[in-house]
């Protein structure tokens, strides 16, 4: 878990190499024991479910950690937001700035001495929340990552947030000063090849920092092969090197899938734990879906629609922003937003921004997630017997692995999922033929 304050900013500027984690919402559950590899030929039982189902005792674990999730997502928002208050109303900000600019002209020394303490501070004072969401899943088996690593990565992220932060705000507010007008306009058109950069950069240089891949071929030909044969129906080249295997279960229990690169970097990446214990066919379906991204270009689409976003964020910033300091600034000791005691100022409107602009991120990530569920329908369709119930088992197993409760409010729905919700998504798969009823794919002609 990452404090969400300060890297509101950087949250705007890498979502959308963020966008497309998993093939079902993460939520957990009791192990299963480990379906056999079957092969594509496999079949399913003659009844698959009409409706995800949970057993009583998953049942009973399900509404215990829908509930917990929920409170802590209540009480994070709040917290993370007080704390910035309290660092604004304790003038926290303004006192560090003055001893920064003390010790150099320079402006980009300024940053260093001032920008790594503040920003370190807000996720230092945000990591209890975070400690206990990580108690949270263990407590639930979705992970099995000791404290020691769990630390470390939680370290390790706060090195290369740190770094990132500096040189982009830096970066801002070098903008600021030279264009305080229309500093919103340029500072986003600055970040667009950065976004770009750091999504091609993610795959092969952030990604291996904190887990292991290794090429799916290496570690699962039959598998590689069956999925050759979506790859070949879908018209497309994805040759075996750009799949690959990532040893999740040194961490978790749970499964996932996704897509994640541009250009030479771009790739499918399956989860070992996915690769372990569902079966080929309920893994090709996973496959065809995460293959739905690379064929729908959603890393591009994720990319424009999220800049669109943090252009009319940083607009939006930039008024409240001012008219925040008009009002309070002489009580903050922050009058000028080029100063850099006012970055926590911004930095709590753009959180605010953010939570409430999630129903429109999430409602726009659901959405191509939905068409990606479309895509890997109608690729495996013809490709495995029994398709539909297939990708319905294998919706089955995602939520049992994450205790997925089956039935989530609506509006919480709205606001937080990035993904349809899994009771949805497994009535879904076994009733979208529109091969039956004569009528054509969406996708794949």
């Amino acid at each position: 878990m990452k404090s969400m304050y300060w890297r509101s900013l950087l949250l705007l500027l890498v979502c959308g190499c963020l966008l497309f984690p998993t093939v079902a919402n993460s939520q957990t559950t009791q192990t299963p024991q480990p379906t056999s590899s079957a092969t594509a030929e496999s079949t399913v039982p003659q009844t698959v479910p009409p409706d995800y189902h949970l057993s009583p005792e998953q049942m009973r674990r399900s509404i215990a950690l829908y509930r917990t999730e929920n409170v802590l997502l209540v009480i994070g928002t709040v917290y993370s937001i007080i704390i910035l208050i309290a660092v604004i109303v304790f003038r926290f900000a303004p006192w560090l700035a003055a001893w920064a600019e003390g010790i150099s002209r320079h402006r980009f020394v300024q940053a260093i001495l001032f920008l790594p303490p503040l920003l370190l501070l807000l996720d230092v004072l945000n990591l209890p929340i975070s400690i206990y969401g990580h108690h949270i899943s263990l407590v639930y088996g979705l992970s099995v990552q000791g404290w020691g690593s769990w630390f470390w990565d939680w370290t390790k992220g706060e090195v290369i947030g740190l770094v990132l932060g500096t040189l982009l705000i830096w970066l801002m507010y070098a903008v600021i000063r030279r264009s305080p007008q229309r500093w919103w306009f340029y500072f986003w058109l600055c970040t667009l090849p950065i976004i770009l950069f750091v999504v091609f950069l993610q795959p092969v240089l952030l990604d291996p920092i904190f887990n292991k891949f290794e090429p799916l071929e290496k570690t699962n030909p039959e598998l590689v092969t069956q999925l050759e044969k979506v790859v070949h129906r879908g018209g497309l080249v994805i040759p075996p090197s750009r799949m690959f295997l990532m040893k999740a279960s040194e961490k978790v229990t749970t499964y996932n899938a996704y897509v994640t690169g541009i250009g030479a970097t771009k790739r499918v990446v399956v989860w070992d734990t996915t690769a372990r214990d569902m079966t080929i066919p309920e893994t090709m379906f996973v496959f065809g879906h995460e293959m739905g991204h690379y064929v729908l270009n959603h890393v591009y689409k994720g990319l424009a629609f999220f800049a669109v976003m943090m252009l009319i964020a940083l607009w939006l910033g930039r008024k409240v922003t001012l008219w925040a300091l008009a009002r309070w600034g002489e009580r903050w000791k922050v009058t000028d937003l080029g100063a850099w005691a006012s970055l926590p100022v911004l930095l709590l409107i753009l959180s605010v921004f953010s939570f409430f602009g999630q129903p429109i991120g999430n409602a726009f990530s659901r959405y191509i997630e939905h068409q990606a569920d479309i895509y890997g329908l109608e690729i495996t369709h013809g490709l495995v017997p029994h398709s539909s119930q297939n990708a319905a088992l294998a919706f089955q197993k995602l939520g049992e692995k994450s205790f997925a409760y089956p039935y989530p409010n609506r509006w919480l729905v709205i606001w937080t999922y990035s993904h349809p919700d899994i009771s949805s998504r497994y009535h879904f798969a076994l009733d979208y033929k529109p091969w039956d009823e004569g009528k054509p794919n969406e996708f794949v002609k």
